[in-house]
């Protein structure tokens, strides 16, 4: 019987009690993940390989008409974007990622939009692609921004049969307020806002979260020198109104907002440069009987915008 006992003692097999793994293995797993994203299927093979080829390339720099790449870091940060219709072209996830709600509602939200790569890309290679951010996994490239040329948004104008409405920023370097001015600007029907190519926001992720989806239909132009491209303005007819604390004018005074005019906004410290304010025709205030020295650019873009559609038939 000792024998016995020690044949039974070293016998391998299923121990008394699953410790609950037989009911984990009943539980569902979720809904199956894309091809790209499973391991030994061909497509991710594909994926794995694109991705370690766009990882190592460096990041288009801007030129011309276009901003650079950006990349969106983070879980909350990508849904969010993801959410708010910010184009992207590639979605980058984790090898072996913890796959929580947040992922999967990434992956779902990738799909459904579709134009959108899946790429599975090890740590090390998001860690090189991100200089180390915390990105959680989860990596979201933006394309670079086509922005239009000053020209365009007249032209655009005149051929709807409108007098061209166009905001110009002057020293605004939060994406969300160039967001905001976007949104005000599509919302009161004007024709784009001009920025200048140097010290001062683009068209970022942020910006076009904050447009809330109105920076696809609203085109943003960029100026080598805004002094310069106000001053063609000025050539073809339209008005240029700065915005200013110290303005000579109060805005309801203001008559020009009928017609063809460039609204000019400055930073909400600094107000507009000296050359900027000089091109200016008018330089008007914004009657703030509540006592606030400033407003920020959005807010002040959208009270004058607003002022000049209820002007306008």
């Amino acid at each position: 019987m000792a024998a016995n006992n020690r044949r039974m003692s070293g016998k391998k097999g299923a121990q008394v009690g699953s410790g609950g793994q037989r009911r984990k293995g009943l539980e569902g797993k979720g809904p199956t993940p894309p091809a790209e994203m499973r391991k030994g299927h061909k497509k991710n093979r594909i994926a794995n390989a694109k991705a370690k080829q766009a990882v190592r390339r460096p990041v288009a720099r801007g030129r011309g008409g276009k901003s650079s790449s950006e990349l969106v870091v983070g879980r909350n940060p990508v849904v969010e974007a993801l959410r708010e219709g910010v184009p992207a072209n590639t979605l980058y996830v984790q090898q072996f990622i913890d796959n929580d709600e947040r992922v999967r509602e990434a992956l779902q939200l990738a799909a459904e939009r579709g134009g959108i790569n899946l790429m599975e890309a090890p740590r090390p290679e998001l860690d090189r692609m991100t200089n180390g951010l915390n990105h959680q996994g989860l990596v979201l490239q933006v394309p670079p921004y086509e922005y239009a040329h000053p020209e365009d948004l007249t032209a655009a104008a005149y051929d709807e049969g409108e007098d061209p409405l166009i905001v110009a920023l002057d020293g605004v370097t939060d994406p969300r307020n160039l967001g905001a001015v976007v949104r005000s600007v599509s919302a009161f029907g004007g024709h784009g806002v001009v920025v200048p190519e140097r010290r001062s926001a683009g068209m970022t992720a942020g910006a076009w979260k904050t447009s809330a989806g109105t920076a696809a239909r609203t085109p943003v132009a960029r100026a080598t020198n805004l002094t310069r491209a106000l001053e063609a303005y000025k050539k073809a007819g339209l008005t240029i109104v700065g915005l200013a604390a110290d303005g000579e004018a109060e805005l309801g005074e203001l008559a020009a907002l009928q017609g063809p005019v460039v609204i000019v906004v400055g930073s909400e410290g600094k107000g507009l440069s000296r050359l900027v304010g000089e091109t200016c025709d008018f330089r008007v205030r914004i009657p703030m009987p509540g006592g606030a020295e400033s407003l920020n650019a959005g807010v002040a873009a959208g009270i004058v915008l607003y002022e000049a559609a209820r002007r306008r038939p």
